[in-house]
């Protein structure tokens, strides 16, 4: 685990980032995912899931660094996680992107509870 840079981890913060790495990992395995399934394949959603994944991952260097636009990434972190959930829930017949959505919405719901934290 990297090096916590702030005071207190809160339990916020804490589940935050949990659910960020989680929705992080879901992105990624449903990428590689859509790109087993070939002609199928959709570059504006492998796109969407991988700027989801990147976003989740930059929210909790910010969390851990404890910086002070942990707010405002965090606000956009959701609003990623949020777009991309409904793009895989598209896909509603397949079970993985499904699990993907599920991920995103948690992760958005957890996001978006960090903006109520002081700095």
């Amino acid at each position: 685990m990297m090096m916590m840079m702030t005071e207190s981890i809160t339990p916020e913060m804490q589940t935050c980032m949990d659910d960020c790495m989680d929705c992080h990992k879901m992105c990624m395995e449903a990428m590689t995912h859509c790109m087993t399934k070939g002609s199928q394949m959709d570059m504006s959603m492998m796109s969407m899931m991988r700027d989801c994944a990147e976003m989740c991952m930059m929210c909790m260097n910010m969390i851990m660094g404890g910086s002070e636009f942990m707010g405002r990434t965090c606000m956009l972190c959701a609003e990623m996680c949020d777009r991309c959930a409904m793009t895989c829930e598209q896909m509603s017949d397949d079970q993985m992107m499904m699990d993907c959505a599920t991920a995103c919405r948690k992760c958005a719901e957890s996001c978006r509870s960090m903006q109520m934290m002081p700095v």
